[in-house]
């Protein structure tokens, strides 16, 4: 019971800055505004989009506006990487300071039964729930720092951000510097590109962990 109040806690506060300012950012952060903003750091442009993308765990920032505005003023290629390492970091920092208050403090938060019970569910569906949260408004945060209060494994927690912050920061910065008119066909492969990714991924993960954890090795 505590782990879904600490859930809904931590959706609390994601959402408390979006009443308070979302109406001024996102008017702020139009295709159009944020380019202008990023530009105005002038070579310095991609590590103010890294950081609004960062801001994102705070702060209402429109990270998908962001990442087309990096599209536009860097490319496909380029725009891509930025947007994917601005949302990776995001999930990163997150995830590690949850998990680093340590797991006392975890056990004083979720209590010892919800602690054990968030480590079972993130131990087996952790990646699925990463993966699909980076491209939904207001979870990915969430997600994170759950599985930072849950101890998920960090190498899992890793390769299931990266799984699914590259496609989204691709399919973005595409559409922001080709223009798409129609983004529909970008946004369903941002979505469904993780999964596809998580499901290759995984069972090497996995056998290469069960390789290590033999005796011997």
């Amino acid at each position: 019971m505590r782990l879904f109040l600490i859930f809904l806690v931590l959706v609390a506060l994601v959402l408390i800055p979006f009443f308070l300012w979302g109406d001024i950012l996102t008017a702020a952060f139009t295709q159009n505004g944020a380019v202008a903003w990023l530009q105005s750091f002038g070579m310095w442009g991609w590590i103010a989009g890294i950081f609004l993308l960062m801001s994102d765990l705070v702060l209402p920032i429109p990270a998908t506006v962001v990442m087309v505005a990096l599209g536009y003023l860097y490319g496909p290629a380029l725009g891509g990487l930025i947007s994917a390492l601005g949302s990776f970091i995001s999930g990163l920092v997150g995830y590690e300071v949850c998990r680093r208050i340590g797991r006392k403090a975890a056990r004083w938060i979720l209590g010892e039964k919800d602690l054990k019970k968030g480590e079972k569910i993130y131990a087996s569906i952790g990646g699925w729930l990463v993966v699909f949260s980076r491209w939904l408004p207001v979870f990915p945060e969430v997600i994170a720092c759950m599985a930072g209060l849950s101890r998920m494994p960090a190498r899992t927690f890793y390769l299931a951000l990266f799984c699914a912050s590259i496609p989204l920061g691709f399919a973005y910065s595409t559409i922001g510097a080709m223009g798409v008119e129609k983004p529909g066909l970008a946004i369903a492969l941002s979505a469904l590109l993780p999964a596809v990714l998580w499901l290759v991924i995984r069972p090497v993960y996995r056998a290469k962990a069960s390789q290590h954890s033999k005796p011997g090795k």
